[in-house]
């Protein structure tokens, strides 16, 4: 009696190509990074789109955002900042754009987006990837 029996040369390649197919369909991790891009532009859209580009030159009610990270606050050409933006006197980066995301006005006091009650440190996480890559263009 034989424990095992053998197994033909076609059903191995059958079997082996029906792996390669599910392999092949399965969502990669590069397959998904789209998504969390598109995520991020999602956020900007809903948070910041309607006072805001990250076109250069396109202001608007707000400056645009165009490479923001690296940007002295307050000190874009051609945008007219609140006076207590122009004194601010620091450099944007990561943190501080997300803490002024969440609560303005506890970054710049006096600031021009204050009837905007800020947005949770997720979503101005994923603005602040958005601004990034869309700065990197």
């Amino acid at each position: 009696m034989q424990s095992r029996q053998q197994t033909s040369p076609w059903l191995r390649l059958i079997t082996a190509a029906g792996a390669l197919a599910l392999f092949l369909s399965a969502p990669s991790s590069l397959a998904q990074q789209p998504a969390s891009d598109d995520a991020a532009q999602q956020a900007f859209n809903n948070a910041c789109r309607t006072c805001h580009s990250v076109k250069e030159g396109d202001n608007r009610l707000g400056p645009n955002l165009n490479k923001i990270i690296g940007r002295k606050a307050g000190a874009l050409p051609g945008y007219n900042y609140s006076p207590s933006m122009k004194d601010a006197g620091f450099v944007w980066d990561q943190d501080k754009l997300t803490r002024f995301m969440v609560k303005p006005d506890e970054v710049v006091s006096g600031n021009k987006m204050q009837p905007y009650g800020g947005i949770s440190a997720d979503e101005a996480a994923k603005v602040v990837a958005y601004l990034q890559a869309a700065g990197a263009q």
